[in-house]
Formats: C-alpha cells, structure tokens, sequence
C-alpha cells in the first residue's frame, strides 16, 4: 500500500494531477479545498472516495482514497479541557488500519499552539493509536524545542514510543530527531530556509514492512508548493 501525506498549499483542484504519477492508494492532503463545492469534475471525480475537515470550505485537511479502498472516519475525542484541537482526521483502512491525518494549527492558543495541539490529542485518544499510521504537516521539529514546556515536540516523541510508535523517516535513515537530512518544507519557498517538519508515524507493524519511504524532490514541488510530498510504500 502507498500513502503520500503532502500540504499542497491551496488550489488542489490545480495540483492534484501532479500526485498521478506515485499511483498512491491513500493521499492526505493539508491546505486542500473541500470537493463538495467545488465545481471543478475533474477534481470532483479523482476526489470522490473522500473525508475533509476544515473551518474554511477552500482550506482544510483530505484524505483521498482510490476507489479500490474502504475508508470510515473514527469517532475519536478532539475536546481537551472544553477547547477543540484541530486539525485532526481519524478513520479506518479497509476495516484493517488506523489512519490519523494531521495539520496542527496554532488555533489561538497563547500556549498549545501546533505540537501542542497534537499533544492534547495525545492524551485523549492514544490508548486507541493501535496498528496506525499518523501522518501530515506537525509544523514541528524538535529544535524548537522549550526548556521550560513539557509537552515539547521530543516530549511528544517520547510518548509514541512509549506505545511503540516511531518516525518512519528517522527509523528508515536512521538519524536522530532534529538531524535530518532531508527537508519537507521551504519557507516561502526558498531554498535556503529548508525545514523538516512534515511526518509519518506508524506502529511497529508498520516499520517493519516498509519497502520505500521517499520525500520529494524540491526543484519538482516548490513550483507548487512550500512543502514537498512524503511516500510511504510498506506490505
């Protein structure tokens, strides 16, 4: 099975036929428009086995599934002390895999913002993280880390693997958090402002199948975007 998570920065309606070619099974897409209004049909048809959230009908979180695949959104908690997290996606593969898609957000929170939201949403549903696969934009890398939170972006993985959950990336190249080689995201899409902070995250069922894991290539994407696609292809 193939899964791209990518932050196409808008217009996907314009975009998505440059995903063809890697023939995914499974797209989770940040920044994406809504297919429901749009009224673009190729984009509707492509995007027609779909689940979206957002707060704007033109930029949210999909995830796309080829038409060969059942996908069922999870009824998961995203409540944390009476304020909503966002943006978090969970549903089931073909009633066999745990798919969390992710695009945190600051969400007007003075002191939760991005990891933090994912750290809330940690904390209410990871007793259900059983045979998954979390992928999408984090906005996070642990040299932002702040010495005086303890819910920072190591915290965080720290958690996962305490519940045998790992970076696919970091596990497949074998580099620590924070030493990667390999960016997924150019600020303003330059070249020289490169940072990773998009991931997959997957369950010790999921590591140790993999056959490919590819970030892509930034001469080919930032025509499009300031993120670059991730590929994950396992058994």
């Amino acid at each position: 099975m193939k899964i791209i998570t990518w932050n196409c920065n808008g217009a996907l309606r314009k975009k998505f036929t440059n995903l063809l070619d890697y023939n995914a099974d499974i797209y989770i897409i940040q920044e994406c428009e809504n297919p429901e209004f749009s009224i673009d049909d190729n984009y509707k048809n492509w995007a027609s086995n779909y689940l979206w959230i957002g707060d704007s009908k033109n930029k949210g979180l999909g995830i796309f599934a080829s038409k060969k695949h059942l996908i069922e959104k999870l009824d998961w908690d995203y409540t944390y002390n009476n304020n909503s997290v966002k943006h978090f996606l969970p549903c089931r593969i073909n009633n066999n895999i745990n798919l969390l898609g992710v695009w945190t957000h600051k969400n007007n929170s003075p002191n939760f913002g991005y990891i933090g939201q994912f750290w809330k949403y940690l904390q209410l549903n990871k007793h259900l993280f059983s045979n998954i696969i979390i992928a999408g934009d984090f906005n996070s890398n642990t040299k932002w880390d702040e010495w005086n939170r303890w819910w920072n972006h190591s915290d965080v993985i720290k958690e996962l693997k305490d519940i045998e959950i790992d970076s696919l990336y970091h596990s497949y190249n074998k580099v620590e958090q924070g030493s990667e080689h390999h960016a997924t995201f150019y600020f303003h899409k330059k070249i020289n402002r490169p940072y990773h902070i998009d991931y997959i995250f997957g369950s010790k069922s999921i590591i140790n199948n993999i056959n490919q894991f590819e970030i892509g290539d930034s001469k080919k994407w930032l025509i499009l975007s300031d993120h670059v696609p991730i590929l994950l292809d396992f058994n």
